[in-house]
């Protein structure tokens, strides 16, 4: 029986998100801090060595040539010997839409992973490059850092942020990005900052924060509720929202007040994702 091996895909948050121009090719200049979390998805991975691709367990109502993980897999292929493939189960907890990474968090494991699975011996630089090729989070997941980012986000500068526990509440509701940058009221000229003065503490917003509340009643909700505990913010381009708080236990009793038909979560922020950890286990394991 072919082993399984099991990775995680760690979710992140957005500290704070700023779009400070437009380019010429019509993408956005942004500027963000990513916080990886220790809590995401698990992706389990059986090699084959028929060459297929599998995906034998995955995101509900995505179909396998859509699916980022199935699309990884397929772009590192050509650096592998033929007779490679694999097997992919994915337990998804990250909510699709959310504003977490799910997606491109998968993705990544699977092409870290996979990379080390295959022997296929690409270097992180490299598998940050095919991951930009399949969204524009990947990268930051590759490399497995928490960090400051600019462009359209692939622009990484490390970042070692202090310890948090967050609470992240689930509004249960999928928020497209692509739309949102349509609107007319998105504040694309916000005021560059710098690592040094975010980490002084010079405040920052997330511009899309005003944008979805208007839109989706039950983020703007999920922003109130929280809210009456500390300052709530929205991630990424939502629909999950997110409270730092001071240690484990304030988040559990946060999370165990959660209204019904919303989802919340505690989980710890780090600056080094769990997927370096499990690679080099497997590492380990192999030598």
């Amino acid at each position: 029986m072919t082993a399984w091996t099991h990775w995680p895909a760690p979710a992140k948050l957005n500290l704070f998100l700023h779009i400070t121009g437009r380019r010429a090719d019509g993408y956005h200049e942004l500027q963000t801090v990513f916080q990886l979390l220790d809590w995401g998805d698990d992706i389990a991975l059986a090699p084959r060595s028929d060459g297929r691709i599998e995906r034998v367990r995955g995101l509900t109502g995505v179909a396998p040539a859509d699916d980022l993980v199935v699309r990884a897999a397929l772009a590192l292929k050509p650096y592998a010997a033929p007779e490679c493939g694999a097997d992919i189960a994915v337990d998804k907890r990250i909510p699709a839409g959310g504003g977490l990474g799910g997606g491109s968090s998968d993705a990544a494991t699977v092409l870290v992973a996979l990379n080390a699975i295959w022997h296929c011996g690409l270097s992180v630089d490299t598998l940050a490059d095919l991951g930009l090729a399949l969204g524009a989070d990947v990268p930051l997941f590759v490399r497995g850092r928490s960090a400051w980012a600019e462009g359209v986000g692939e622009a990484l500068t490390p970042i070692d942020l202090p310890e948090r526990w967050y609470v992240v509440v689930d509004p249960q509701t999928s928020v497209p990005t692509g739309p949102l940058f349509q609107v007319p009221e998105l504040t694309r000229d916000a005021a560059p900052t710098t690592i040094p003065r975010f980490l002084a503490g010079a405040e920052v917003s997330n511009v899309f924060e005003p944008v979805v509340a208007a839109r989706y009643p039950t983020v703007a909700q999920a922003l109130i509720w929280l809210g009456r505990y500390g300052r709530a913010r929205l991630s990424g381009s939502g629909g999950c929202v997110f409270l730092d708080v001071a240690d484990e236990a304030q988040a559990l009793a946060i999370a165990r007040e959660c209204p019904e038909g919303y989802a919340a979560y505690a989980a710890r922020g780090v600056n080094r994702s769990p997927l370096m950890t499990a690679l080099e286990q497997f590492g380990n394991e192999k030598s």
